[in-house]
């Protein structure tokens, strides 16, 4: 597992996605002071700029499409969102949402708590990711596994062999032609269905 640490703040590439006002100001300086690689963006683009670690968002209902849309575009896994709000009500909370932060700081900006929001934010996603490349990991195993039974149900019927020769027959042709077992299986299952056919 990746773990983030203090010392790789320098090396984050963050994002400020709000007008050069004094809040905008205040966290572009901040970054400096840290030492990450910034950029602000405004007004909001189509994309975010390619390889993007933060993103500090202003919510501005103005821009509220051009904002969600610009997040949306950006690659995946994408960028840890930390929303930067002026107020609380529902209406900005579903804002928050909507955008898929991580993390929110308020305004005015002041430089204490944007180094927290920035770390919290960045390790969370960091977190958030390596959770979901583990399902991915888990759902493609499971999937390999269903081929692999699937694939022995074919050849136990096409050529009435047991269970355990099936595997083993599966195991042998995969690593004649040297591939995973998996893709073996799907193969078997993809000759069935085109040689079954319509």
């Amino acid at each position: 597992m990746a773990r983030f640490r203090l010392r790789d703040l320098r090396g984050l590439f963050v994002v400020i996605v709000h007008p050069r006002d004094p809040d905008g100001q205040a966290m572009l300086e901040q970054m400096e002071r840290i030492g990450c690689k910034t950029e602000l963006v405004w007004p909001p683009k189509r994309e975010l700029p390619p390889n993007a670690d933060v993103v500090f968002l202003g919510l501005f209902f103005d821009n509220r499409k051009d904002l969600t849309n610009m997040i949306r575009r950006s690659e995946k896994p994408g960028p840890a969102i930390i929303g930067v709000v002026d107020y609380e009500n529902p209406a900005m909370l579903e804002f928050v949402l909507e955008i898929g932060a991580i993390a929110v700081t308020s305004k005015p900006v002041r430089s204490f708590g944007i180094l927290t929001n920035l770390v919290v934010g960045y390790a969370n996603s960091l977190r958030e990711q390596e959770a979901q490349d583990r399902i991915t990991r888990l759902e493609k195993k499971l999937l390999g596994k269903r081929n692999i039974a699937e694939a022995k149900t074919v050849l136990i019927r096409m050529h009435g062999m047991n269970e355990e020769n099936a595997y083993k027959l599966i195991r042998e042709r995969a690593m004649d032609k040297r591939m995973t077992i998996e893709d073996m299986a799907q193969a078997i299952i993809d000759a069935k269905d085109l040689l079954s056919g319509p």
